[in-house]
């Protein structure tokens, strides 16, 4: 700050009203863009619906938890984001593996992939409207046909 601005500020600070407006106007100008200038909008996980409406995670920017809300399967923790706001974001976390003839009950927990896609807007907000994860060390890969609708709360392709 100049001197000369600093004589106006202290004189402004001695005219109540006027001091009042310049602290607002030097607040204000630090947070400011210039005109034309737009934040890019930061896509959120889904949002909670559907059957997916008493999980976690959805409706959140890089949740380190997911969560459906159903068995054990469907809970992805330590979830540590490698990408996030271009077409898919990709991430790496920790979720119960159950292999081919067990049963849930002796699920342990394995690496995952996590993969968010299908970027756009539903009811009016911007989201990934899909996620998946997947268990790369036992042959999992990244299939966009099969995945959790978290737009409309939905498994895709829906269970029979």
């Amino acid at each position: 700050m100049t001197r000369g601005t600093e004589r106006r500020v202290v004189g402004a600070m001695r005219g109540g009203k006027r001091w009042l407006e310049v602290a607002v106007v030097l607040i204000c100008a630090g947070c400011a863009s210039s005109p034309g200038q737009q934040q890019a909008a930061v896509p959120t996980l889904g949002r909670p619906a559907g059957v997916f409406a008493h999980g976690e995670g959805f409706g959140q920017v890089r949740p380190s938890k997911i969560f459906n809300g159903g068995d054990p399967t469907g809970l992805v923790t330590h979830v540590t984001w490698k990408s996030w706001g271009g077409s898919r974001a990709l991430g790496a976390g920790l979720s119960d593996y159950v292999g081919p003839g067990q049963s849930v009950a002796t699920g342990t927990q394995q690496p995952v992939t996590v993969v968010a896609f299908n970027r756009g807007t539903c009811h009016g907000r911007y989201m990934y409207r899909a996620v998946e994860w997947y268990f790369p060390a036992h042959g999992g890969r990244f299939t966009p046909h099969r995945y959790e609708n978290i737009c409309t709360g939905a498994y895709v392709p829906a269970a029979p």
